[in-house]
C-alpha cells in the first residue's frame, strides 16, 4: 500500500506544477485519489503528518525574528488583520447558513467562529515560494509580509495549544527556564559538524528537547517545537539546519496533506461550498490592502503584500483537521477547507506572478487608500549627480561597486530593495540607496542625468534585470548598461533588449578563477 500511495502522490504531484500549482494541491488531490480508488491507509501515516507539522513549527521558530515582529506594520496589522477577516468570514458563514439550508451549513455557532478563524489565514508556504521564485523575500514589502504570516503562525500555535483541552502539570513553569539551555544548545550545534549528524541533532533539539519536553509537563508538543526553534534562533548556523531540515520536514508534510484527502469522499454540495468561500478572496486581499496601508506603505507595496497574502492556509487546515478530531466541526468541512485551500492557491498563483501588471492596471484606484505619511522603507527616491549606478548590492553588486570605485570615486550610487543590506553596504563605506528597480514609481520619479555614463543590473532575479534594462531604453538613457545572467537563453534576452554587455555569471566566475590561478603561478618563486 506504501508503494501505491507513493505513486499516487508523485503522479499527482508532478501533475499539478506541470501546470503552475504548488505540489501540495496534488498531493490532496492524491488522497482524495486513493481514497476514491477504496485503498486502504498504510499504518502509521497518522505519524508522519503529526511529525510533519511539529517539524514547520520547529521551522517557523528558526526563522522568528522576535525583534522584527515587534513593528507596528507587522505586529498590529497582523492582529487587526486576523479579528477583521475572522469576523468578515462569520458573517459570511452566517449569510450562508441562511441562503443555502442544507444539511452542511447545519452547525453551531461556535463551529462557524472556527471555521472563520481557519479561513484568516495565508499560507506561508504558499508565499515563501512566490516570493522566493521572484527574488523578493528580502524586499519591503516581502518582509512585510512574511512578518504577517509568522504572526498568522504564532497564533495558529496559541490555539493548537489552548484547544488541547489538557490542563498543564505544575511542571509547566519549569519552561520558563528554557532560556538557561541555550549555551547547552549551541554548543550541542557547533560539536554536530555537517553532513547526517548536524540533521540529528537538529531533530533532536526539536523532538526530543522541544516536543518531548513540553509533552512532559502537559503542553502541546507543537508549541515546544515552535518555543524551542526560537531560543536557538539566534545561532549563527539556525538558517543552515532551518535548510538542512526543508526536504525532511516537506516529506513529512505530504503525509499530512495525504491523510486530510483520506477524511472522505467530496461532494458537489462541498466543491460548490469551496469554490463559494474561493468568491471572498478579493475581500480578504481588500482587508490586508488597506489595514497594511494605514502604516504608511504606498499603493504598490500594499498591493504587493496583499496579493501574496491572497490565498487560504494549510495552517487553516491543521486548525480544522485539530477541531474535526475533537468533534467541534463535522469531517465533511475538513474536505471543504481542503478543496478551498487547494483552489485557492490556483487563484493566487496568476496574481502573485502577475503582480505588477494588477498594479498597473489598478493605480489610480489604488492611490485613493494612500495616507498622507510614507513609511521610510517604502519611499521613493530620486537618483541625480551620479556617473555610475548599480542595482543590485549582493555579492557581485558590492563587487561591481569596489572595482567601479577606482575609476568613478564618489560619483556612484548603489540601489538595494532590502533594508537590511542597505545597512551593510552603508558600514562599509559604500554610498547605497535604498530603492526598487523594478518598482513603476520609482521609474517615474526618476530624474533624467546626462551625467550617467554607465548602469550595472546585479540583481539575482532575470526579471528584474529584464524590467530595468526597459526603464532605461522606454525612458530614453544613453548610458552603457551591463547586467548579468545565469543561462546563456538570459544573455540572449538582454542582448535583445538592448544591453550592452550581458555576462553569464557562472562562466565569468570560472574565467575569473583561472586568471587568478595563473596569476598565482607567475609570482611564485
Amino acid at each position: 500500500m506504501l508503494i501505491i500511495l507513493v505513486s499516487f502522490a508523485f503522479g499527482f504531484g508532478l501533475a499539478l506544477t506541470r501546470i503552475g500549482l504548488p505540489p501540495m494541491v496534488g498531493f490532496l488531490v492524491a488522497g482524495f485519489a486513493y481514497n476514491m480508488a477504496g485503498l486502504t491507509p498504510p499504518p502509521g501515516l497518522d505519524f508522519v503528518a503529526d511529525l510533519g507539522i511539529t517539524l514547520l513549527l520547529f521551522s517557523i521558530g528558526l526563522k522568528l525574528d522576535v525583534r522584527g515582529l515587534l513593528k507596528a506594520e507587522i505586529w498590529a496589522s497582523s492582529t487587526i488583520q486576523m479579528i477583521v477577516t475572522t469576523a468578515f468570514m462569520y458573517l459570511m458563514l452566517l449569510l450562508g447558513q441562511h441562503l443555502f439550508p442544507s444539511p452542511l451549513m447545519n452547525m453551531s455557532w461556535q463551529a462557524m467562529l472556527i471555521l472563520a478563524f481557519a479561513l484568516s489565514f495565508s499560507s506561508t508556504v504558499f508565499a515563501v515560494k512566490v516570493l522566493e521564485e521572484k527574488g523578493d523575500l528580502t524586499a519591503f514589502y516581502g518582509k512585510i509580509a512574511i512578518g504577517i504570516l509568522i504572526m498568522q503562525d504564532v497564533f495558529a500555535v496559541l490555539y493548537l495549544s489552548v484547544s488541547s483541552g489538557k490542563i498543564p502539570s505544575i511542571w509547566a513553569f519549569s519552561v520558563l527556564a528554557l532560556p538557561l539551555l541555550r549555551p547547552a544548545l549551541y554548543k550541542l550545534l557547533d560539536l554536530a559538524g555537517r553532513g547526517e549528524l548536524f540533521i540529528l541533532c537538529g531533530l533532536f533539539i526539536a523532538l526530543g528537547v522541544g516536543a518531548e519536553g513540553f509533552s512532559l509537563v502537559g503542553l502541546k508538543p507543537d508549541l515546544g517545537a515552535l518555543v524551542i526553534g526560537v531560543l536557538i534562533a539566534g545561532h549563527p548556523r539556525a538558517s543552515e539546519l532551518s535548510k538542512a531540515l526543508f526536504g525532511f520536514k516537506e516529506l513529512m508534510l505530504v503525509g499530512f496533506f495525504l491523510s486530510i484527502g483520506m477524511e472522505g469522499l467530496p461532494t458537489t454540495e462541498m466543491l460548490g461550498a469551496a469554490l463559494l468561500l474561493c468568491l471572498l478572496l478579493p475581500f480578504k486581499t481588500g482587508i490586508y490592502h488597506f489595514i497594511v496601508s494605514r502604516f504608511g506603505l504606498r499603493s504598490r507595496s500594499s498591493l504587493f503584500s496583499a496579493l501574496s497574502l491572497t490565498n487560504y492556509s494549510e495552517f487553516g487546515l491543521i486548525v480544522a483537521a485539530i477541531a474535526a478530531t475533537q468533534g467541534l466541526i463535522s469531517a465533511d468541512w475538513l474536505l471543504v477547507i481542503a478543496m478551498t485551500v487547494s483552489v485557492s492557491f490556483a487563484v493566487s498563483a496568476p496574481l502573485s506572478t502577475h503582480s505588477e501588471a494588477v498594479y498597473r492596471t489598478m493605480n489610480e484606484w489604488l492611490k485613493k487608500f494612500e495616507i498622507d505619511f510614507c513609511h521610510p522603507h517604502d519611499a521613493p527616491i530620486d537618483l541625480t549627480s551620479v556617473r555610475a549606478v548599480i542595482f543590485g548590492m549582493g555579492r557581485i553588486g558590492s563587487g561591481a561597486y569596489d572595482e567601479l570605485q577606482k575609476s568613478f570615486g564618489r560619483e556612484i550610487c548603489g540601489v538595494e530593495h532590502a533594508p537590511d543590506r542597505v545597512d551593510f553596504n552603508r558600514a562599509q563605506g559604500r554610498n547605497v540607496i535604498l530603492g526598487d528597480a523594478c518598482d513603476t514609481e520609482f521609474w517615474l520619479k526618476l530624474q533624467k542625468d546626462d551625467r550617467l555614463e554607465m548602469v550595472i543590473l546585479a540583481m539575482p532575479n532575470h526579471q528584474g534585470n529584464m524590467y530595468a534594462a526597459q526603464q532605461l531604453r522606454n525612458l530614453g538613457f544613453s548610458c552603457s548598461v551591463a547586467a548579468i545572467a545565469r543561462f546563456p537563453e538570459e544573455v540572449e534576452e538582454l542582448s535583445a533588449i538592448g544591453v550592452c554587455t550581458a555576462l553569464n555569471m557562472y562562466e565569468q566566475a570560472g574565467a575569473g578563477l583561472a586568471r587568478n590561478a595563473l596569476q598565482s603561478c607567475a609570482l611564485r618563486p
